[in-house]
């Protein structure tokens, strides 16, 4: 009786030895383990859910992952050259390639792969309107008498919807204004573009001529259409402020709206991503489609909007598309060995 009481003792020892050496290795298999991760975004609602899943393959990884900081792309890129954040999700390329060179490029600042690809940017006015007076150029607003058919204030101007100061397309509006002959016929309207731009769908709805920017992937271009409801305006000729200024803005089909088409990247700090091969390659291979985040920015626009609303969103995502993400998981982890 003893001696099985003893080899029982043994063998629920060993057992325990096991259990903890497997979890020893299991914990080892994580290269993130230990190492802090602080996500920032832009005070866009809707770039929340890009930077979720960002988050949660981290967490993946091991990585202990801090809640996002809110801060502008300007004084993000700052802050991650100079390490004291990790990561932004969505750094758009080459609308803030200025903020990308100011904060020390390459040298201070990684950049690989493509997150979300083939962004527009561009301006649009609604499609009655431009059929009725054939309007299918932005120069076309030059003319007072076609400006005021967008006048929402009574001042015979045109009202554009415009771009939040230091999201970077403000930089390219304006520059605009000046470089086709809009700065007497147009105002550039700023402040909230989420409070601006549902004041312009509701004019619509209500008949009005309406003129806003906007952008893809984003839940606006659901609700207005383009060719539908709206149509996008060509531009008459390319024209860029600061590095870009020589950059042709026509697109492969021949169409210019003004701006580049853009990629959402993944940027973190250089220093921080050398010593962390696991999360660099994850940064680099990770994507999301165009309608993925079109689909979800509109289900916050139709209410779905707190926090445990935009989490729901990026673990359903994820679930949907498990065997992708377990890769990008595989092949970060092979990156640490």
């Amino acid at each position: 009786m003893r001696l099985n009481k003893l080899k029982r003792m043994l063998q629920l020892t060993t057992a325990a030895a096991v259990l903890c050496l497997g979890g020893t290795s299991l914990a080892a298999d994580l290269p993130g383990k230990g190492v802090e991760v602080q996500p920032l975004k832009s005070s866009i609602a809707e770039e929340t859910f890009q930077t979720l899943v960002v988050m949660k393959a981290l967490e993946a990884l091991g990585y202990e992952v801090k809640p996002i900081k809110e801060i502008e792309y300007a004084a993000g890129h700052i802050a991650i050259a100079n390490g004291d954040a990790t990561f932004l999700a969505d750094h758009w390329d080459p609308l803030h390639v200025d903020f990308y060179n100011k904060a020390g490029g390459d040298e201070k600042l990684y950049r690989e792969g493509v997150y979300s690809g083939g962004a527009l940017q561009g301006y649009l006015i609604d499609k009655k309107t431009a059929d009725k007076y054939g309007i299918k150029n932005v120069a076309q607003l030059k003319d007072p008498k076609i400006a005021k058919l967008f006048d929402s204030n009574g001042d015979g101007k045109a009202d554009l919807a415009g771009c939040n100061p230091g999201w970077g397309c403000e930089k390219v509006i304006e520059h605009h204004l000046d470089a086709y002959g809009l700065r007497d016929t147009v105002v550039h309207n700023q402040g909230s573009y989420g409070a601006i731009i549902a004041d312009t769908i509701a004019r619509y709805k209500q008949g009005d001529s309406i003129f806003y920017y906007t952008w893809t992937p984003y839940w606006v271009s659901g609700v207005l259409v383009p060719g539908k409801d709206v149509v996008w305006l060509q531009v008459p000729f390319s024209s860029l402020p600061g590095a870009r200024e020589n950059v042709d803005t026509s697109l492969p089909d021949g169409s210019n709206y003004g701006f580049q088409a853009n990629t959402q990247r993944i940027i973190a700090n250089r220093a921080w991503a050398e010593a962390n091969p696991a999360a660099a390659k994850l940064f680099s291979i990770m994507q999301l489609s165009n309608n993925d985040i079109s689909a979800q920015n509109l289900r916050m626009r139709d209410g779905e909007k707190s926090a445990a609303d935009v989490e729901r969103h990026a673990d359903a995502w994820i679930k949907g598309h498990q065997a992708t993400f377990d890769g990008w998981i595989a092949e970060a982890k092979k990156a640490a060995m």
